[in-house]
């Protein structure tokens, strides 16, 4: 005899969504907290620093963008 003791209805992809943008969170917050760091040890090299830090949240960006999206496309 089985029993059904919570049924999941509705879209999983968006909790997946929910996970999988915590990494793309969790990787903004160490660019930009290094990124202070690094700039507090030395303000000489701010442009290369600001450059990097921008370069690394556009790619952390990307990810949680397609993240968004593959529900979507996967998704019944």
């Amino acid at each position: 005899m089985s029993q059904t003791l919570a049924a999941v209805s509705g879209s999983l992809g968006s909790i997946g969504y929910g996970l999988a943008a915590i990494g793309p969170g969790v990787g903004i917050g160490i660019i930009f907290g290094n990124g202070t760091q690094a700039l507090a040890r030395q303000p000489e090299a701010a442009g290369l620093i600001r450059a990097n830090q921008i370069l690394g949240f556009a790619f952390c960006e990307a990810l949680a963008l397609i993240g968004l999206v593959m529900p979507f496309v996967f998704g019944k």
